[in-house]
């Protein structure tokens, strides 16, 4: 192997993003990339601190011929060393079909999420347009009515999400067990997220801003028309619902395309130690939270105000996998 190729190989086995090991040595994460990709190569003292912090001797990283480990002193290193000796290899293709599939795959998660917010929107019309006289049909009958659109909406975006997992299904591994990349996959996967940054940014950027103003319709609606009249607060709830539908699409549609790099670059939430613990909490913790949200809103018929679960719901998350990893770490 060559320099560049020792230096990423052993920085996973550490278990390191490229930023961590720049970190490490008080230089910039570009510097580490152009080591890992050939274009540069670090100065001596650089390979003396690469040499002590993978626990390897200064020849093993300088001569090629030279393809064993030769560790010195570091005990963590042997133990990651020992614990990822079964890592499964990620090749070129494989990353770039699992990117593919991620695009491909990303507006039908968006649009089943986007279904299942927008799902009560004609029950909420027609139960309110019948009270107030707009349409001629029975209160009871236009609840019923309202709930086919309803039930057909979340039937599609489950669906959708089946549809989905099953495309991902043969990548599951890449999210949730840590990875071996072959050399040129971490190049070739940052130079296409650099390329999609900016789409995500605007993606992010707009779909926030819709979550944030779909309360104005129902100020408004409160600010302009007499407080005995709900059918203008009716229309509200059914324009937030919009509002926020068209924005969370947004997110998720960056979110998942942008998770797919993260994924392959092990960063973030996709670090080794993350995936340790989203193994362990994600599967349980989304399936109450898609439990409380549809028991709530049903019963409470709130649904102009149960949707803020999910944002709750994936701010918590963040805390709790934060808060695991910190006792891991700790214990």
């Amino acid at each position: 192997m060559t320099l560049a190729d020792k230096i990423m190989e052993r920085r996973k086995r550490a278990g390191w993003s490229q930023e961590q090991l720049a970190e490490r040595l008080g230089v910039s994460r570009q510097s580490v990339s152009k080591w890992e990709s050939a274009q540069s190569i670090p100065d001596m003292s650089k390979i003396l601190q690469l040499s002590g912090l993978f626990g390897v001797s200064t020849d093993y990283l300088l001569k090629d011929e030279i393809e064993e480990a030769d560790v010195t002193s570091d005990a963590g290193v042997m133990e990651c060393d020992g614990e990822e000796t079964s890592l499964r290899r990620v090749t070129m293709e494989m990353a770039g079909s699992f990117l593919e599939v991620k695009a491909m795959t990303a507006p039908k998660i968006a649009f089943g999420v986007m279904l299942c917010i927008l799902s009560p929107v004609a029950l909420i019309f027609l139960s309110g347009a019948s009270e107030y006289g707009m349409i001629p049909i029975e209160e009871d009958r236009a609840a019923m009515t309202g709930l086919i659109p309803t039930i057909l909406f979340i039937a599609a975006g489950v669906a959708l999400f089946v549809s989905a997992g099953m495309k991902l299904g043969k990548y599951e591994y890449l999210e949730k067990e840590p990875i071996d990349t072959v050399y040129g996959v971490e190049g070739m996967v940052r130079d296409r997220m650099k390329k999609w940054e900016d789409t995500y940014r605007r993606m992010m950027v707009i779909g926030i801003g819709l979550c944030v103003i779909a309360c104005l319709p129902i100020f408004i609606a409160g600010a302009i028309f007499r407080s005995d009249d709900d059918m203008p607060m009716i229309l509200a709830v059914c324009l937030l619902l919009i509002l926020v539908s068209a924005g969370v699409y947004l997110i998720v549609r960056a979110s998942v395309t942008w998770n797919g790099y993260r994924a392959l670059l092990e960063e973030g939430e996709y670090s080794r130690s993350h995936k340790k613990i989203n193994r362990s909490v994600s599967g349980a913790y989304w399936a109450i939270t898609v439990a409380i949200y549809l028991g709530s809103s049903f019963l409470s018929g709130r649904w102009e105000m149960t949707w803020i679960i999910w944002p709750v719901a994936g701010v918590l998350y963040g805390a709790i996998v934060e808060i695991l990893e910190t006792r891991s770490r700790n214990s």
